[in-house]
This record gives structure tokens, C-alpha cells and sequence, in this order.
């Protein structure tokens, strides 16, 4: 939270993007309570224990809560169901879907997870810091659209361009659904929330302005508009080019970058806020000298700012946890370049 505030820290506090996941076997154990992934989600008993599992493991300096972008749309009634071995499944954007969405429905219908927040809060070490959630208007969009993730996302694209104005209703409802998610998480204890903007990448100008940048500039305000002084981070994926102008048309208090984010950029977005980022999560699967020389090179960009030291995404589940690990020392035991 120091940092988020401006603050330059050193060691940098750390904390993983899917730090509660599939490469844990603790979390592989309970993940098998629940064959439906939702259910999993809402489960709060569940959803509270593997949350606290990397904690308990590596002392992360953050938490974030273990759920999931699609409850945001299941809530509001839009239809959403997970595939094993192939992910998310939403039935194809549909004008009458978009019509039959409530959203007086999906208060009631995420209770379960603002209720593992305050358990959460209620249970975590008084210095982790706690984070919420939820998925980018866009990024939850472009699922919807084609009914299941495409390379490039072409299919949304394409749709976006064809019906500019069933996107911007389906857009409109996330919004507001994600405006009041958001405001009852930090009500309930977290400290501050992220909005994952996983595909904000694979628009063109127009379409970053339009289904990126607007979007989240409207929940970030919301929120701060519900929560004075709410901490908000933003991380619009593969937009290297355009992180200075998403910072500063959004409002974030911080961003995300990822792997391959130039360092010069990224030392330049700095001077504007906290970063956190960006070591590529190959390294963590590869480990040796990979993984230290990722982590050193991420130090030594960014570790004269205000950073917040994470992956450049979420780690996959083929990363070892011994490489968790020592990145996490590394991070810990370097000296700081000050004295």
C-alpha cells in the first residue's frame, strides 16, 4: 500500500498474478472438493483456504482474492459454464441476452464471494496486504462474443466493428456490475483491486480508446466516486505503446506491465506511477539462471521507482514451486543498489 501511495521500497513487496493456482499440489488437493469451477468460486469455505495457501507457503506481502472475471457476468445472468481441459464456455453475445441481464440479481448472487473477502481480511496477517478483483469490460467481452476464447481475439473484433452498439450495451452492464463488485470488495476489507484487461492488446486505436480505456476509466471512477482515496490497478495486457495514455485517460493509481514491456518505456511510465511487473513467467518454469537473470533485470530496471515486483502475467501451472521460491529470496536478499 506504501508503494501504491508512490512510495520507493526496498526489497520491493512481491506478490504472483495466480498466485493461488494449478501449480501448487495443496491447491490441486482442494480443487478436487468441486468438479463445477464456479461452484469452486462461490464456495467460500474453499475460495478462503486457497487464497491463503501461497501465503501460508511464501509469505507473499499480498493476497489476492481467489476467483474467477466470469462471476461477474454468471451473476448478472449471462449464461457461463467452464469446459474441463478447455476453459471458459459463454453462450455467443446475443441482443436478448444482453436485454435479459439484472443487475439486481447479481448482488445477491456474488454475496458468497464479498463474504470471503471479509474472511479473508479477517484471517490474513494484519501487513498482507489483501487485493480484489475483476475482469475488464473488454477482456470479459471478447469471451462472450464468440462463446469461448479465439486467437487474437478476432472473432470480438470483428463483432465489435459489425454491432458497435450491442458491444457498448453488453459493455455498459459489466461496467456498472463491476463498479458496485469492486466498491463491496473494498467495503469488505480488501485494500485495493486490479482490473485485468488481458486482451486490451489486440485493438487498434479507436478500439483501445472505445472498449479499453473508456470502460475502465468509468469503473475507476465510479469507484473512487463509492470509496474516497480506493487504490485501483490497472493492467492492460500487451499494450506496451499505450500504457502512458491508459494511465493518464484512466485514472489508475498503478499499472501492470508485462514481459515484454522495453524498460526505458517502463521506467518512463513510472515517473507517472507505480508499476508492478514484469518478469516472464517462462522464467519461473525454466528456472537456474533464467530466473535469476530475470529477476535481477527486473530489479535493476525498475527497482529505483516505486515498483511492486510481480510476473509480467499469471504463472502457469507447469512452474515449479521451488522456483517460487527462490525468486522470492532473490528479490528479498538483494542488496539495495542505494546502500
Amino acid at each position: 500500500m506504501k508503494v501504491l501511495e508512490g512510495d520507493r521500497l526496498w526489497p520491493p513487496p512481491i506478490w504472483m498474478m495466480r498466485q493461488a493456482g494449478r501449480y501448487l499440489p495443496e491447491y490441486r488437493e482442494v480443487r478436487s472438493k468441486k468438479v463445477n469451477f464456479l461452484e469452486f468460486c462461490y464456495d467460500t469455505d474453499l475460495a478462503t483456504e486457497v487464497t491463503l495457501q501461497p501465503i501460508r507457503r511464501y509469505g507473499f506481502d499480498a493476497s489476492i482474492l481467489f476467483s474467477d472475471i466470469f462471476v461477474v457476468p454468471d451473476a448478472l445472468g449471462y449464461p457461463v459454464w467452464f469446459e474441463e481441459g478447455k476453459g471458459p464456455r459463454l453462450e455467443p453475445l446475443r441482443a436478448e441476452l444482453v436485454d435479459n441481464l439484472d443487475q439486481s440479481r447479481a448482488v445477491g448472487h456474488l454475496d458468497p464471494v464479498i463474504e470471503t473477502v471479509r474472511r479473508l481480511r479477517a484471517e490474513l496477517p494484519e501487513e498482507t496486504t489483501l487485493l480484489g478483483f475483476c475482469g475488464a469490460p473488454w477482456t470479459v467481452a471478447c469471451y462472450s462474443v464468440a462463446g469461448h476464447t479465439t486467437q487474437d481475439q478476432t472473432v470480438a473484433r470483428v463483432g465489435a466493428y459489425r454491432d458497435p452498439d450491442l458491444m457498448q450495451a453488453f459493455i455498459d452492464q459489466l461496467v456498472t456490475a463491476s463498479i458496485d463488485y469492486l466498491t463491496r470488495q473494498l467495503r469488505a476489507g480488501a485494500d485495493a483491486v486490479q482490473i485485468f484487461d488481458t486482451w486490451a492488446g489486440v485493438l487498434d486505436d479507436a478500439g483501445f480508446e472505445r472498449w479499453s480505456i473508456e470502460p475502465t476509466a468509468r469503473i475507476v471512477a465510479g469507484v473512487k466516486a463509492a470509496v474516497p482515496g480506493a487504490k485501483v490497478i490497472g493492467f492492460p495486457k500487451a499494450s506496451a505503446a499505450r500504457l502512458a495514455h491508459y494511465v493518464a485517460r484512466t485514472g489508475v493509481d498503478a499499472v501492470g506491465l508485462d514481459w515484454t514491456v522495453p524498460g526505458a518505456l517502463a521506467r518512463d511510465v513510472q515517473k507517472m506511477v507505480p508499476v508492478q511487473g514484469n518478469l516472464d513467467p517462462m522464467r519461473l518454469v525454466a528456472g537456474g539462471d533464467a530466473l535469476m537473470e530475470g529477476v535481477d533485470s527486473v530489479l535493476k530496471t525498475l527497482g529505483d521507482g516505486p515498483l511492486i515486483f510481480n510476473l509480467g502475467h499469471g504463472v502457469t501451472p507447469d512452474a515449479d514451486p521451488d522456483n517460487v521460491a527462490r525468486m522470492i529470496e532473490r528479490v528479498r536478499n538483494t542488496p539495495d543498489p542505494r546502500g
